[in-house]
Parts: C-alpha cells; sequence; structure tokens
C-alpha cells in the first residue's frame, strides 16, 4: 500500500456544506457514509472515510489499488489490533434511492422520508437515509457503514501511546474498511496479497441479539460458504431410441443421491456447536421434450465449518460427472482463547455499565471477512457489531442508534485494553 492523495472535491469526500466532520456525531457520520452510494462503486465511499481520517485523526493512512482504506495509529513494531469492516454494500431498493427531477429537485421518494432525507448536500444519486423510533433506516446502515462509523470514532478516540511513551505500550492499532465484501472478499484478499496481517482482528459484522433479546455478543466462529457445479455428460438421442443415447439427467439423478447421502459436518468452538451443511439448489439439463439430454449441471450448496468439508468429489466415481467448485468463502475459528476472552469481558463491562444483560460466545450462519483473515492472514478474528439477525440486505434495513453506540463503546475499550495491556 502507498499513501494517497486526498481526493479531489465533489468526489464523496467531507463536504463543506454538511456537518464538520470535527463535530461529527456517531448518529451524523453514519448518515454521511450511509447516503453515499457504494453498490456499483465504492469510490466515493472510500474518498469520504480516508478524508475524514486524513483530517480527524494523526493516523498514517493508505489506500490501495482497489480502493481499501487502511489507517494505522502505534508503534508498528508491536502487535498489531485491527478494527475491521467494509463500505460496500449490495444494490439497494428502489425506495432506498434519492433521486432528482429534470428541474434538480428533490422528488417524492426524498420528501417522504420525513426528516429530508440524507442532509449532506450532495444532491442527487444518493440513498435515502430516515431516523425514527431510535433508528436509522437506508442501505448500509447495519450492514456495515454504521459499524464502520462506530469502528472509525473509536479509532480516532483510542488513547495510543506518544512515540517517546511506545515502550509502556503495546502496538499498533489498525483501521480497516474494504471494498467488495459483498462479492466474496475480493478488497481484503487484495489486501492480504499485499502483506495486511494484523495479529488479531475485530470485524464489526453484526453479532447482536444472537444469544438474546438486548446484548451484542461476541461471535468466535462463523461458517464458510462453498458453491460448487455437479456435471453430467451424456449422449444426445431421439427419445422414441432412449438406448441410442446416454441420459445425462440420468447420471446426475444418481450423484443427487450422493448428496443426499453426505452427513453433516460439525465442529465445537469455545463451546459452542457450529454444523455445516450441503444442499442441492439447482439442475439444468435437456434441449427438449423429444430428445435424451447430453448435459444435466446441478448446483450445491454447501455450509462448510473450521476444518471440515463434505466429500463431494465421491460424486465422480459415477461415470461421465464432473465436480467443479465455483467458490469458496472459508470459515472461521478464533483458536485465542485468551484474546476471544479479553473482548468478552470488554464488551461485559460496557453492557454492565449500561445496565444491560451479560453477552456470551456465540457463532454466526455466516461467512464474513474474517474467513479470509484467519485462513490466509493467520489473523485471530472475533466479531462484534450491530447487525441483528434478519436487518441485512432488505428493503428496510435499519439499525439502532443505541446498540451502535454500544458498539462504539466496546470497540474503544476494546483498542484501549489491547494498547496498555
Amino acid at each position: 500500500m502507498t499513501d494517497s492523495p486526498s481526493d479531489p472535491a465533489g468526489s464523496g469526500g467531507l463536504n463543506s456544506d454538511a456537518v464538520d466532520g470535527s463535530a461529527m456525531t456517531l448518529v451524523e457520520l453514519t448518515r454521511e457514509l450511509t447516503a453515499i452510494p457504494s453498490h456499483e462503486d465504492a469510490t466515493a465511499a472510500g474518498d469520504f472515510l480516508e478524508d475524514w481520517l486524513r483530517t480527524e485523526t494523526d493516523a498514517t493512512v493508505t489506500r490501495d489499488a482497489v480502493g481499501n482504506v487502511v489507517a494505522r495509529r502505534g508503534d508498528p513494531d508491536g502487535g498489531t489490533l485491527a478494527l475491521v469492516g467494509h463500505h460496500d454494500v449490495v444494490p439497494p431498493d428502489e425506495s432506498q434511492l434519492v433521486k432528482s427531477g429534470a428541474d434538480g429537485h428533490e422528488t417524492a421518494e426524498q420528501d417522504a422520508s420525513g426528516d429530508g432525507g440524507s442532509a449532506n448536500g450532495r444532491g442527487a444519486d444518493e440513498y435515502v437515509v430516515t431516523e425514527r423510533d431510535g433508528r436509522l433506516y437506508g442501505r448500509g446502515t447495519a450492514d456495515m457503514k454504521g459499524a464502520v462509523a462506530a469502528m472509525a470514532l473509536a479509532f480516532r478516540d483510542a488513547n495510543v501511546a506518544a512515540d517517546e511513551d511506545r515502550a509502556n505500550g503495546r502496538g499498533q492499532l489498525v483501521f480497516a474498511s474494504f471494498v467488495g465484501e459483498e462479492i466474496g472478499g475480493e478488497g481484503v484478499r487484495h489486501a492480504i496479497d499485499e502483506g495486511f496481517a494484523p495479529d488479531v482482528a475485530v470485524v464489526g459484522e453484526g453479532s447482536t441479539n444472537y444469544s438474546r433479546s438486548g446484548v451484542t455478543d461476541v461471535a468466535v466462529a462463523h461458517k464458510g460458504r462453498r458453491a460448487s457445479t455437479i456435471t453430467a455428460h451424456g449422449e444426445a438421442a431421439h427419445a422414441s431410441e432412449p438406448e441410442a443415447g446416454t441420459n445425462a439427467i440420468y447420471r446426475a439423478s444418481g450423484a443427487v443421491d450422493v448428496v443426499r447421502e453426505l452427513s453433516a459436518t460439525e465442529v465445537t468452538i469455545a463451546g459452542e456447536s457450529l454444523s455445516g451443511s450441503v444442499v442441492v439448489t439447482e439442475i439444468d439439463g435437456g434441449s427438449a421434450w423429444n430428445v435424451v439430454p447430453d448435459r444435466c449441471a446441478i448446483t450445491v450448496d454447501e455450509r462448510t465449518v473450521p476444518g471440515e468439508r463434505a466429500p463431494l468429489d465421491r460424486v465422480e466415481a459415477i461415470e461421465g460427472v464432473e465436480w467443479a467448485v465455483d467458490q469458496d468463502l472459508p470459515p472461521m475459528a478464533c483458536e485465542d482463547d485468551e484474546f476471544a476472552d479479553t473482548v468478552l469481558d470488554v464488551a461485559r463491562q460496557v453492557h454492565e455499565q449500561r445496565g444491560e444483560s451479560e453477552p456470551t460466545h456465540v457463532t454466526k450462519p455466516h461467512a464474513t471477512d474474517a474467513g479470509w483473515l484467519a485462513d490466509r492472514a493467520g489473523t485471530e478474528c472475533v466479531i462484534v457489531g450491530p447487525a441483528e439477525p434478519g436487518e441485512a440486505h432488505t428493503a428496510d434495513e435499519s439499525v439502532s442508534i443505541d446498540v451502535l453506540e454500544r458498539c462504539q463503546a466496546v470497540y474503544r475499550d476494546i483498542a484501549s485494553s489491547w494498547l496498555t495491556a
């Protein structure tokens, strides 16, 4: 990574007409960042984060070739704790877009938002961001610009030792917001290839209300996802003479039987059970009602667990059948019990101070960038974030402001604990 210059005006950086960066609250920073579209191109959101970090922190800020934003504070020769998120999002619902009419005035989509939508003054082609009943609504509020904003503020506010006092500190604090998480972790994989390898990381994906309502838990493991295709080949013939050909669908049916007989994988991590699964989700074969098919393809979705994979290659024992992996998002398991326990202790202290129930270690069903960090960089990861089950990727996506504030406190205190241990 190399230092990159501040981006030109109007490219999505800090807006002089909006709330001053130095005065931004957590809610304001979340709104500003969320309003910037990043489902097709996350450059403008990255510009905003880069400018904010350069303005608001004393960190060394870098921007790599794919658009990842990384900032570092503290002793580069010590151990490294990273606060990790991503600023790309999935495509928004039409109701989540602000559009301008031909005369440049806002259309009804924004006027109907109740509070005027985003107040950042950038004009057309924004995401609608509204606040009601203690929640922020908009594409990316839960997944995961709210967490990114909370991490950015915690990173800024962490008490990092001055140069002359570094002998008394533990090491380096890193803030990293990646691109391409929603399309297979392209950003984090690029960063790892360029040498990004923190010792430990807190990834801000959702872990709220997993063990019970009203808590933000600490996830110590999650499933991965391996998508693959089983292709059966045969020989076409006229359906009136089926014996003249070889039916690819029949061969594919045999492969389906093999998949159905596979046992689910299961592991236990930090006392939590994590179970995998494997299931056929699509089938495509045949060209006409009167032709014996010469090809049939089957899609298989496998949810993987650390250290285990279903033996799907068994289908290749069937003549004419081949198996190919299309995507393999790695699972994650934190093997550093001390780090996992330290994060949980911090989270419990924050909950106790707020008069809330006690969180615990949990596991997640979804793959995240933590899997790539654990698998390729050797980073010990836990997941702590404000998103609740079922919030992300929906037309009414939202995040609780109270939970955002809870997570900001957890991130800040984890950083302080790491830097002063």
